[in-house]
């Protein structure tokens, strides 16, 4: 693995500050590897390629109809950007190597952690694999296998808690990604990748790969459409888009989540809590990034409390420390604010089972091979956001008033999709899953 390092990019009184690399370093205007680029100037590209994972009779490519042959140019001679034929390159060839490819996902740590079968066949092909995060997915970026290198920005049509719209940082981020030969951008079913798409052109990437129901004009390349009525994994529609835009995973790779090894060592973290490779030891997580995906508190904290009872040891992990006090209690380890990213990853990958509700752990979980039970709110559909490729018990109402809302703060009085489960189902489906 080549070595990493973070691009942090921030506009201020900096108009382009680096972290965690070399400030200052000028963008890469070559192609690595030998890679060409290819596709240019097409518009709305079909594909045939078929991922293991990927295109299914629920999603389809969609063609040019605009007058152009598949290589992009008109009757004329011309492609769409007005260049004739003998000035274009050589099309993309499988194995020729892509050069320097960006994937993109801008929302949160789990999020990131689905995306990494499709950044693993990216990378099959790719020179250099440039990984572009939201502030909250940076950590899980720099996990993942394949991923060369981690640019941060915070898109105002992405993040929870959206920016104004400012020129100098989206000049910054434009400048920053000067160099990028090809772009696969990955998105959830309510979340367009055209205004990234088209700060991706304005940086000069020549060919971009996206799902787009909505009509993209020249800005993609390959516009990937899927029926968005069909919940398919979060991790297999990822997966699906890179194929599309001809990444395949290599036949060895079983297409399931995973992190950059080694781990962290965290025996010092958790102290005398035996059983760190024996996978006798339960790990709750009582926090998610929204409310609305939340298991009470209290329940949280007797269900800590029954499963010592019935024999486990326990490890409470999470970001808000007075929570994870109170549901540790005097029974359970508390490792509340004491954990970086990797350093977690590693302490549920010990764990014989996470409990955890509809948040970045429950994947990180995954992306380990621990089992995890489940407490899932139907605020978005289970089959594309539940643990994936991992035994799992899924707790919760799936058929909730609250059912594909969308909603961060639960619009139902009561919370009845998650404040109906009992710490006793809990400890049973623990039982279910160590047994």
């Amino acid at each position: 693995m080549s070595a990493r390092w973070a691009e942090t990019v921030s506009c201020g009184s900096d108009p382009c500050r680096t972290e965690g690399g070399p400030a200052g370093a000028p963008a890469h205007t070559g192609r690595p590897g030998g890679g060409r680029r290819g596709g240019a100037g097409r518009r709305a590209g079909e594909h045939t390629s078929r991922g293991r994972r990927g295109r299914t009779g629920r999603d389809r490519a969609v063609h040019d109809r605009s007058g152009r042959d598949r290589s992009g140019r008109d009757s004329s001679g011309q492609d769409s950007s007005g260049r004739d034929a003998a000035e274009q390159e050589e099309p993309v060839r499988s194995g020729a190597g892509r050069g320097r490819v960006l994937v993109a996902r801008l929302d949160d740590a789990g999020d990131v952690l689905l995306a990494g079968p499709a950044v693993r066949a990216v990378r099959t092909l790719a020179a250099e694999v440039v990984f572009l995060a939201g502030p909250n997915g940076r950590a899980a970026a720099e996990l993942l296998p394949g991923v060369d290198r981690v640019v941060e920005w915070q898109a105002p049509w992405i993040d929870h808690t959206p920016p104004p719209v400012s020129r100098n940082d989206v000049a910054c981020l434009v400048g920053r990604l000067r160099g990028v030969d090809e772009a696969v951008v990955l998105t959830s079913f309510h979340q367009s990748a055209l205004p990234l798409a088209l700060l991706l052109r304005l940086a000069g990437v020549r060919r971009i790969t996206a799902i787009s129901n909505d009509y993209p004009g020249s800005l993609l390349d390959v516009r990937h459409v899927v029926d968005e009525s069909v919940d398919v994994p979060e991790a297999e529609r990822m997966l699906a888009v890179a194929a599309a835009a001809g990444f395949l995973l290599p036949p060895d790779d079983d297409g399931k989540l995973a992190v950059q090894r080694p781990l962290p060592d965290i025996s010092a973290r958790l102290g005398n809590t035996s059983g760190a490779d024996k996978r006798t030891y339960v790990v709750v997580h009582p926090g998610t990034s929204a409310p609305a995906r939340t298991w009470p508190a209290d329940l949280h904290r007797q269900a800590v409390r029954e499963l010592a009872e019935d024999g486990h040891q326990v490890v409470v992990t999470g970001t808000e420390r007075d929570l994870t006090a109170h549901v540790a209690g005097d029974v359970a380890v508390d490792l509340g604010g004491m954990t970086t990213l990797a350093e977690l990853a590693a302490v549920i990958e010990h764990a014989g089972v996470l409990v955890a509700g509809n948040t970045g752990p429950a994947h990180l979980a995954a992306a380990v091979g621990t089992p995890v039970v489940s407490l899932f709110a139907p605020v978005v559909p289970a089959v594309r956001w539940a643990p994936y490729g991992v035994p799992t018990v899924l707790l919760g109402d799936q058929q909730a008033p609250c059912l594909d809302s969308r909603a961060r703060t639960c619009p139902v009085p009561g919370h009845p999709c998650l404040s109906q489960v009992t710490s006793e189902q809990v400890v049973k489906a623990v039982r279910e899953l160590t047994q």
